[in-house]
């Protein structure tokens, strides 16, 4: 019986929980559209400056981290090239495929997009009592350390390139115990 309590309660937590991120996700996806609309592009067209940040890729490469079809990546592709963002070359290794990648102008215009992020997590932050800052920045990091390893059970790598700041991090000597006991 009190087992049972135990994974009702494990339950209303989770719930809770899922409650609580996707509250967080609609919050700062509304935050996001708002911020990039500034900017006068669309989230497609942000997250896209935001994944060739680290560097040029295939078109393939980028599709895949954006988890969009190739016709879609094309077109915001094609706004993004006649915005002056990205630019478009052949690949040296392979004459069929191309690489694309931010322009000085696409390298400012994601540097505006990512500082405007940065300056929006600093006001939420801004709002906690400075002495549970730390705390709750660690609790999150632990709790996205928890997501990779969840979905690496699940699918191993799919989500590496969203998650390169959080390592699998693993459970507990604490919470290992609670699993094993009745």
């Amino acid at each position: 019986m009190a087992n049972l309590e135990s994974k009702s309660a494990g339950r209303a937590e989770a719930a809770r929980l899922l409650s609580g991120i996707r509250a967080l996700v609609r919050r700062f996806s509304v935050s996001e559209r708002a911020d990039v609309a500034c900017c006068g592009m669309t989230v497609a067209q942000s997250a896209t400056l935001e994944a060739l940040r680290a560097g040029g890729m295939r078109i393939v490469e980028l599709g895949r981290r954006l988890g969009v079809s190739p016709s879609t990546l094309s077109r915001n592709l094609d706004r993004l090239e006649e915005r002056g963002l990205v630019a478009r070359r052949a690949d040296e290794r392979d004459a069929r495929a191309y690489v694309v990648a931010l322009t000085k102008a696409g390298r400012a215009a994601a540097a505006r997009v990512a500082a405007g992020e940065v300056d929006f997590a600093a006001e939420i932050l801004g709002r906690l009592p400075a002495a549970e800052r730390r705390d709750v920045v660690e609790a999150l990091e632990s709790l996205l350390g928890a997501v990779r390893g969840a979905t690496e059970d699940c699918c191993p790598g799919a989500f590496d390139h969203l998650m390169t700041d959080f390592p699998a991090r693993r459970p507990s000597r604490d919470a290992a115990e609670e699993e094993t006991q009745p």
